[in-house]
């Protein structure tokens, strides 16, 4: 279950961070806040459906200044209304006795657990390019789309779904066969950073496999996996 948290009960907690990323001088990338916060919760609600939940509940930790609350809120509502979801209520709070030279925000979801897929035979492909940096900005067409995925999730294209995070494809790989050794082959850099999750992994029903091909498009890759 990759990066989530079962704390019983059906409850999963996912979180992502980011630091100096935003709107400071003292940024290494320099973005708008609300571009931010979007990535940063695109990665927690990936690692949720990743888990098989869904978002109850939404906890913002803004490092940032009050300045920034605002912002942050708006690229979470802008994730969720990309991916055809209602935004879960969001809590949270502000540093606002000290003042950081350097943008920083946490967030963290709270999901509960859905009905498991029936299990078939499946293949493993990738979705999306891994980018990282200014490549998030200037690439966006190779970004995996969240309504996309939360469209093929519904009508059953996608059997599991596991996002690549800043360890590349084949360690991703790695730590969801749990294998050390595993090699994998593909058309993309497996070792690149695929900074926030602009790539995931996909488990297609070998039933399906065309049909995902027209939905997913260009974006979609074989990836073969040898244990």
């Amino acid at each position: 279950m990759r990066n989530a948290i079962d704390i019983g009960n059906g409850l999963i907690i996912t979180t992502d961070n980011s630091g100096g990323i935003g709107e400071k001088p003292g940024d290494l990338v320099t973005v708008p806040d609300r571009f931010t916060a979007y990535f940063a919760a695109r990665v927690a609600l990936l690692e949720q459906w990743a888990a098989q939940a869904e978002p109850i509940s939404i906890l913002l930790h803004n490092f940032s200044g009050s300045t920034s609350w605002e912002k942050y809120v708006a690229g979470i509502h802008d994730l969720f209304t990309e991916a055809g979801l209602q935004t879960p209520p969001i809590s949270g709070s502000s540093e606002t006795n000290m003042t950081l030279l350097q943008s920083a925000m946490v967030v963290t979801i709270i999901g509960r657990t859905s009905e498991q897929p029936i299990d078939e035979e499946v293949k493993w492909f990738t979705y999306g390019i891994p980018l990282v940096g200014n490549e998030v900005l200037n690439r966006a067409a190779d970004i995996a789309s969240m309504r996309v995925l939360k469209e093929a999730m519904e009508i059953g294209l996608i059997q599991q779904l596991w996002p690549v995070g800043s360890r590349g494809i084949l360690e991703e790989v790695r730590s969801m066969v749990d294998n050390e050794t595993a090699n994998v082959e593909s058309e993309l850099d497996i070792t690149k950073t695929a900074g926030p999750s602009t790539v995931v992994l996909l488990a297609i029903p070998t039933t399906r496999i065309e049909k995902a091909k027209t939905f997913f498009g260009a974006l979609l890759r074989e990836l073969n996996i040898y244990i």
